[in-house]
């Protein structure tokens, strides 16, 4: 174990279900971290729960301050085809199909036969007889799976839900080969909404030329990985494409400066599509301020540079198949930890929140079983030494980005020590022995080794004690409503964007605005010729800082700039 008893620093925790990628264990072990034991820790005795399954809603229930589950619940309204396709419909009857005009048009069969068959006949009857192209896919698998495309509707068979929408038949090719792209997104928060989309996502590739004569291979429609990797010219090196059938976002954005396409106004349509995506579950979905949610948005782009949206996965996949999935996907997962902002007192766990917990364990040497655990610090005596440590001090700044209701709980646990010998300064002295560096990062073994020897040294447990995880209740009113970081690694900032949303995704979200602002930044992009003036550089953002500007960055360019800095006809983008 990396921390002998409590004299030295204690490592984060991680938790993983039966099935959760192995890349999460191995980028954990690799910061630092150590994997959960149910038999040799304490029940709750965790940081991160990590599984690719739902949670219970018990575990939302009972979740403690120092932990983090890696699900919001209640997403399936996105996440599943055919619900995902029943509230883009509802927006669309809301605010019109100017603005949810991203996913093509969708029928749930059985349910929607009969609109089917009339679009179906219409179309049929428009085009001379020529029905169009279609894809029916299962609502509720994933991978490629059941999907096939069909022109002819005897052709049409079902045994399960599916939808079926129009194909997309004239998509952005590459070399003769069709792709999508694989966008990572982090909803941080949903109450408030909090958007952060990654910088280094992937482009995925059929690993046959794209050819409308045969609907039936796979292998020239389909960019699921799971299927092309056994495609027999998976590892033959394609035209420009290359071996394999994927590339780096950042071997993308090179073929788009070869086109001379205008890269903003793209970067800036699959923004949009992430967030008004986003805003069609946001107000149902419950609050859980422990909680983040990784998705894996699939957007194709067609032959006009116009972005679709294909579906939105739900623990999108975390295996290695490539060197381009090591590239992507752990400086995604080490970005991903990051952005869940653990403290040094998360590292504590029971032991700093809830002071009145004490384990009895046995000691070398002479010392009474029944003397508490003591970091080094409170073992040395220091003769004179009055000082005085505020209960808060050590928390001021590490709590900025984390719900202040945490704080609440400290102190309700401090106020429920009546039994215990320590005083107030003791148990100061406990928080202080922590510093306030950010324990997400690794800590090396040598690191570990040169932690000084001495204090107190407990033996392995011969009983462990189990404790029923109290409840602590939730308090909306007191979250600390400062502005989120813009940009932490590669994750970017996309929502809120701006005073005005800033301001709607606080308290209960207000969709009209947020989806009014979206309108009102596509179109001043739309309307004028966009460049950027120049590169957000880090004393830009400290400016903006200095002056309590929300100036957020524009997501997908390399270096991503400020907003306010992409200039848009006659106005600056991100003012309202």
């Amino acid at each position: 174990m990396a921390a002998a008893g409590v004299c030295g620093p204690t490592p984060l925790v991680f938790r993983l279900h039966e099935g959760a990628p192995e890349l999460v264990r191995e980028v954990l072990l690799e910061r630092g971290w150590e994997e959960y034991d149910e038999q040799g820790q304490e029940e709750g005795g965790w940081n991160l729960y990590w599984r690719t399954s739902a949670f219970h809603n018990s575990d939302y229930e009972n979740i403690l301050p120092w932990q983090r589950l890696n699900h919001h619940p209640k997403t399936v309204g996105i996440t599943r085809k055919d619900c995902l396709a029943r509230n883009l419909k509802r927006m669309r009857g809301t605010f019109g199909s100017g603005l949810y005009n991203f996913s093509p048009t969708t029928f749930i069969l059985p349910n929607d036969y009969t609109r089917f068959l009339a679009e179906y006949t219409k179309h049929r009857l428009k085009n001379g007889g020529r029905s169009g192209y279609w894809i029916c896919k299962p609502v509720d698998l994933s991978r490629g799976r059941g999907i096939f495309i069909f022109e002819d509707i005897r052709d049409l068979v079902y045994d399960s839900s599916v939808i079926v929408q129009r194909y997309i038949s004239n998509p952005l090719l590459i070399s003769g080969y069709k792709f999508d792209l694989r966008i990572y997104v982090c909803v941080k928060s949903f109450q408030p909404l909090i958007i952060y989309m990654h910088q280094e996502g992937m482009v995925r590739f059929a690993t046959e030329k794209y050819n409308l004569t045969s609907l039936d291979n796979l292998y020239s429609h389909l960019t699921n990985t799971s299927i092309n990797k056994f495609g027999p010219f998976y590892t033959t090196d394609k035209e420009r494409v290359g071996q394999g059938c994927k590339w780096t976002m950042s071997k993308f954005r090179c073929f788009l400066h070869s086109q001379g396409i205008n890269e903003l106004f793209l970067w800036q349509k699959i923004n949009n599509i992430v967030t008004l995506t986003l805003l069609t579950i946001a107000p149902s979905v419950p609050s859980s301020p422990n909680s983040v949610e990784l998705f894996g948005f699939d957007i194709l782009i067609d032959a006009k540079y116009k972005p679709w949206l294909l579906e939105v996965n739900y623990s999108p996949a975390l295996t290695i198949d490539c060197q381009v999935d090591v590239t992507v996907k752990k400086v995604l997962l080490n970005d991903l930890v990051d952005l869940m902002n653990y403290k040094s007192m998360d590292s504590v766990r029971q032991r700093g929140y809830l002071k009145q917990k004490y384990k009895r364990p046995c000691y070398l040497g002479s010392q009474s079983l029944r003397s508490p655990v003591l970091p080094k610090s409170m073992c040395e005596h220091h003769p004179g030494n009055k000082k005085s440590y505020s209960i808060h001090s050590t928390f001021s700044d590490s709590m900025r980005f984390f719900p202040s209701v945490e704080m609440n709980r400290i102190r309700t646990a401090r106020n429920s020590i009546s039994n215990t010998k320590r005083s107030w300064s003791e148990a100061s002295d406990i928080e202080s022995e922590f510093d306030d560096r950010n324990l997400s990062t690794r800590v090396s073994p040598w690191q570990a080794s040169r932690q000084p020897a001495g204090g107190c040294c407990k033996l392995p447990a011969i009983h462990i004690q189990k404790y029923k995880t109290p409840k602590f209740p939730w308090d909306p009113k007191s979250q600390d409503k400062s502005t989120p970081p813009l940009r932490v690694g590669d994750f970017i900032l996309t929502f809120p964007f701006n005073e005005v949303t800033l301001k709607a995704s606080w308290d209960k979200l207000n969709v009209k605005t947020a989806v009014h602002e979206v309108h009102k930044l596509i179109s001043q992009l739309a309307s004028g010729c966009s460049h950027i003036q120049k590169r957000g550089t880090e004393d830009e953002l400290d400016r903006c800082k200095e002056k309590k500007d929300f100036g957020s960055l524009f997501w997908g360019p390399t270096n991503p700039p400020l907003l306010s800095e992409c200039h848009l006809g006659k106005g600056y983008v991100g003012t309202s």
